[in-house]
């Protein structure tokens, strides 16, 4: 699929804007492979070819095992490879996502809040919101993933 358009130079205050929160997750102190695991995850639901590539590169690169990267779908069958942080972070991003499904329900945010702090579960939903907008920009389009350059 060809891309659609460059957005990165049709608005660079608007991916400078988006990089600056970016940025502060960077910062927050959540760990970044955590992070890249989430981003993963909603890029999966979001069908976004472009940050699944990336992401999935990213997660490859910190020595994530290839096992744990396929079952990043499947994380709840995924048995021991998945933490009991990853779990309550990969079960917010998918219920955050999901919203227009989910309401994201009061048992939801319990599960998260039993592992997160206020501060780090803001944080969390923050790198949420900003990867649905990244999906959002990859796929309306048409960002061409790495893996289809080659």
């Amino acid at each position: 699929m060809a891309p659609r358009m460059d957005y990165n130079a049709a608005t660079p205050a608007g991916v400078k804007a988006l990089g600056s929160v970016y940025g502060h997750i960077s910062q927050s102190g959540l760990p970044k492979a955590l992070i890249d695991l989430v981003y993963l995850r909603i890029s999966q639901i979001n069908g976004c070819a472009y940050c699944i590539d990336m992401h999935s590169r990213d997660l490859l690169n910190a020595g994530v095992s290839v096992e744990k990267l396929i079952l990043v779908p499947a994380w709840r069958e995924g048995g021991p490879l998945f933490d009991q942080i990853e779990r309550a972070a990969l079960a917010w991003a998918e219920t955050v996502t999901l919203i227009t499904e989910t309401g994201v329900p009061d048992s939801d945010y319990e599960a998260a809040t039993a592992v997160f702090d206020q501060k780090q579960l803001a944080d969390l939903t923050i790198a949420i919101g900003l990867m649905n907008a990244y999906n959002r920009m990859a796929v309306s389009f048409r960002a061409t993933p790495a893996a289809a350059k080659q």
